[in-house]
């Protein structure tokens, strides 16, 4: 970094880039209905009227400003922003005119082996419980690549309400910061990068959050979805993580939502993965009857009680820790059942009758 990590400046470096962000945001939003980045209302989406979707943009080009600002010339930088304009033009040209989805995964892929070959960041282990599982080459290319991806749609299958992707992302962002911070890592790259990424995503959330201005677009929540997975990496391989189980664990919510789409889907024989719906995690509230702005802090709620447990195990109180995650996943386990987000709701008798 330029600068030394005091208190202050890590106030600095979040205003200047919340700052940025805030002044960027309706500049995009006007390119959007110029070149024809606009999302209309569908079965899958929740607008009512048509909403420029290339909030990304604004996401992407603050972050690059302010790491010009703040961020020290390295090498290490260089595949991310390659890997990251790959993604953001693939989102862009999707966000202008939907492609299908093997052309997404294709620039999904392409941005993900520039990070893994061009910036040498893979998974080479993994130990859970006290196992550890080695991956020799190539697997340990393959897992990784599994492992972007995985965290990059998960993200981008989040971004279904007003401030849902960027609220997710920021709390995520933020924890890594909390766990280096107290862990003394907050010179490392993973901590920069979560700064100015709380930074961008909160001065665009203040035109997204209910009743959004613009949407993120595939152009924002590919984007973000690539950093949380670098961020995860590079918090591993310098140790601010002592287990990928951390990152995912933060991410429990958008990862189990999906989990519950692909086997809802397949239930109804259906495509897992392109095959829309209303029955995620915020429709499930919404048919709760929870308002919009309800739901999204209801899922606030839930991912910071999943953030607030995987500080406790990084700082090494993992059994209690683990206790913890047992008893969060059986809530969302009872949720389940008790919803249609992973079986049809069966109706009650007296309701068929009326």
């Amino acid at each position: 970094m330029k600068y030394e990590l005091t208190e202050l400046n890590i106030a600095i470096m979040l205003l200047t880039t919340f700052f940025i962000s805030v002044v960027l945001v309706p500049v995009f939003k006007k390119i959007a209905f110029h070149i024809g980045a606009v999302d209309y209302p569908n079965q899958r989406r929740l607008n009512k009227v048509p909403m420029p979707t290339i909030g990304g943009l604004a996401i992407f080009f603050t972050f690059i400003i302010s790491y010009l600002i703040f961020g020290s010339q390295s090498t290490t930088i260089i595949p991310i922003l390659i890997g990251s304009f790959i993604i953001l033009i693939t989102g862009l040209i999707d966000d202008i005119k939907p492609i299908s989805a093997k052309y997404q995964l294709i620039g999904q892929l392409a941005s993900i082996l520039v990070i893994v070959v061009g910036g040498n960041m893979t998974i080479d282990n993994f130990t859970i419980l006290g196992l550890t599982i080695n991956f020799p080459m190539p697997i340990n290319y393959i897992v990784t690549t599994i492992f972007m991806l995985g965290i990059i749609n998960a993200i981008d299958l989040s971004d279904g309400m007003d401030g849902l992707c960027g609220g997710i992302s920021t709390i995520y962002f933020g924890t890594v910061a909390i766990i280096a911070s107290i862990l003394g890592m907050a010179g490392n790259i993973d901590f920069l990068i979560s700064i100015l990424m709380i930074g961008s995503i909160c001065g665009f959330l203040i035109y997204n959050f209910p009743p959004a201005k613009l949407y993120l677009g595939d152009t924002g929540s590919n984007f973000i979805g690539l950093m949380i997975a670098i961020v995860a990496l590079y918090g591993f391989k310098l140790t601010t993580f002592t287990s990928l189980l951390i990152p995912l664990a933060i991410l429990a919510t958008p990862i189990l939502d999906v989990l519950f789409s692909i086997i809802r889907r397949s239930l109804k024989k259906k495509n897992p993965f392109t095959t829309p719906d209303k029955e995620h995690l915020h429709h499930q509230l919404l048919k709760m009857k929870f308002s919009t702005k309800e739901s999204i802090l209801i899922i606030y709620l839930i991912n910071m009680t999943f953030s607030a447990v995987s500080i406790l195990y990084a700082l090494g109180k993992i059994n209690y820790a683990l206790i913890l995650y047992v008893l969060l996943m059986l809530v969302f386990i009872y949720m389940a059942l008790n919803t249609s987000i992973l079986f049809p709701k069966k109706e009650k008798k007296d309701e068929k009758e009326n």
